[in-house]
């Protein structure tokens, strides 16, 4: 039997949106059960997510630390940020994030893992690339504002980052999935036989 995901989608008698934000939206669905009853579903709209995991010469992965209010925290998180436009090149964002939050660029792509982050209360689906061959970008650094101009910077091995997962003491979806999905990878077919960075992604279709 293979183990995989498969598109689906019941039927939906009614929806409203009953809040709008700058960003995402909440959305009320009306959903026909598999028994034929109706009952309602509450969930945020997102437009999704790139994440990308750089890995330099010494092992060492770029991570930062910013502070995230709805959890009063401050966590160790790697570059990630929003497709701002339907249909937005995915490869394209997570370059663009690497460079405003590491000014950092990176020869080779790859598509290190899919995710959806909460499926039972959000549609964000988000990619993680792996970023390797790292050099500092050209030109002046992007100004960064708001939480992001508190942010700090930082190379740690990847090992550590692998315990502090497994320990409990970095909480970050996209960092904790990111460096165990490395690890992994590193432990099986290799690094070189991950997905290339433009595979198709039908969560979020794209223009190549």
């Amino acid at each position: 039997m293979a183990i995989k995901d498969t598109p689906e989608e019941w039927t939906v008698t009614a929806s409203t949106t009953p809040f709008t934000g700058n960003k995402t939206s909440v959305r009320t669905d009306e959903v026909v059960m598999p028994d034929g009853a109706k009952v309602t579903r509450d969930y945020q709209v997102h437009p999704g997510s790139v994440a990308v995991l750089a890995l330099d010469d010494e092992g060492r992965v770029l991570v930062l630390k910013q502070y995230r209010h709805p959890v009063r925290m401050k966590l160790w998180e790697i570059p990630a940020g929003l497709l701002d436009v339907p249909g937005e090149n995915p490869l394209r964002a997570a370059q663009r994030e690497l460079y405003e939050e590491a000014h950092v660029k990176a020869e080779d792509w790859r598509v290190l893992t899919d995710v959806y982050t909460t499926p039972g209360g959000c549609d964000e689906a988000v990619r993680i690339f792996l970023a390797r061959d790292l050099s500092e970008a050209e030109g002046e650094r992007f100004e960064v504002a708001e939480e992001e101009a508190d942010m700090e910077l930082a190379r740690v091995p990847q090992e550590e980052l692998v315990r502090g997962a497994l320990a409990g003491e970095l909480h970050n979806n996209c960092l904790v999935v990111g460096v165990l999905a490395l690890t992994a990878a590193q432990g099986g077919a290799g690094l070189d036989a991950l997905r290339p960075a433009d595979a198709p992604w039908p969560a979020r279709p794209f223009e190549a």
